[in-house]
């Protein structure tokens, strides 16, 4: 995240929808009690709307919390379909998720067709 935001030390994807009216504390207490990750350990924690077109990132920097808001005008962000609360993803991947790229997909590993 380059800018006024240092790289986080994970990036923790919330994967059911959030309603994106919560602010600081809302999702601080989110973070604490329904993912179980103390939210002012430098970690980032993204939450989506149910539309699948807004995220707010939530990142304590250790000297203050920041609440970030992105919106795609078109489409939507890709978003992990598991059965866990939170998911982690590496920077290359959530470089990619904010773009509105199918991040996923990138990161698959492609299937090997090895014949001799």
């Amino acid at each position: 995240m380059p800018g006024l935001i240092a790289a986080p030390s994970d990036i923790w994807l919330a994967v059911a929808p959030m309603d994106m009216r919560r602010g600081i504390d809302g999702l601080s207490s989110f973070v604490q009690h329904a993912l179980g990750h103390p939210p002012c350990a430098g970690s980032a924690f993204v939450f989506r709307n149910r539309a699948g077109n807004r995220l707010k990132l939530l990142l304590w920097d250790g000297n203050g919390v920041w609440l970030c808001q992105r919106r795609l005008h078109r489409g939507g962000f890709v978003w992990p379909k598991t059965h866990d609360a939170c998911c982690s993803v590496s920077q290359a991947q959530w470089e990619w998720l904010v773009s509105g790229v199918d991040w996923q997909r990138l990161s698959a590993v492609p299937k090997a067709d090895w014949r001799v």
